[in-house]
């Protein structure tokens, strides 16, 4: 079994990860957010470091795929390469914040890597509304992130609506992130779980 969370910043990809890892002894890959040595930099200065942050994350996707998800028998991923692309990546072209060269570099070199990569056997998409993801960007406190803009962060909605609708790789499950606080709340939690039996997710019996 591999599945994967996907969805905005602050939408709760990371707790998610880590309380369904737990629940179904599930083997966590995160996103390397905190090892991105251009992240600082690309929000202080988007058109500057674009390019290079998003190879970074390409890069390390790659690794993370190879290393542990291709090989892996039970494997939870925070994050997926394709809302690298199709989102972040995406975002930044439509913007104008990468220019063609760079965005064209990137997509060849994310099209190349991504027949490499196992698919999920199951993705689910945490839909969350501006005010949510901006109450959890705060509650999390990373410096970094107090300058993302709201503008910025309804782009990035915008496209991931506009990607979950055309996904086909996968089954998928679309989790309304805004009525279901799952971190706090044990029935939400309940609820989410679930939803989640039908995809064949069970707890497996250990020795």
């Amino acid at each position: 079994m591999y599945l994967a969370i996907a969805g905005n910043i602050g939408a709760g990809k990371s707790s998610l990860t880590k309380i369904l890892a737990e629940h179904y002894a599930l083997s966590p890959v995160y996103e390397a957010v905190d090892e991105n040595p251009y992240l600082e930099d690309f929000y202080r200065d988007m058109p500057r470091y674009a390019f290079h942050s998003q190879m970074f994350f390409l890069a390390k996707r790659l690794e993370q795929h190879l290393r542990l998800v291709n090989p892996g028998s039970r494997i939870i991923q925070d994050r997926t390469i394709y809302e690298d692309a199709a989102i972040f990546a995406c975002n930044l072209y439509e913007e104008g914040t990468m220019d063609a060269r760079d965005f064209k570099s990137y997509m060849q070199m994310y099209e190349a890597i991504r027949l490499a990569l196992r698919p999920p056997d199951l993705l689910i998409y945490l839909q969350a509304d501006l005010p949510t993801l901006r109450r959890r960007i705060t509650q999390r406190g990373r410096a970094y992130e107090a300058a993302i803009s709201d503008d910025y962060l309804l782009r990035l909605n915008s496209l991931y609506e506009r990607w979950i609708g055309k996904y086909d790789l996968s089954a998928k499950l679309v989790i309304d992130a805004d009525s279901l606080d799952f971190v706090h709340n044990s029935k939400d939690l309940a609820a989410l779980l679930d939803l989640l039996r039908p995809y064949g997710l069970s707890t497996p019996i250990l020795p």
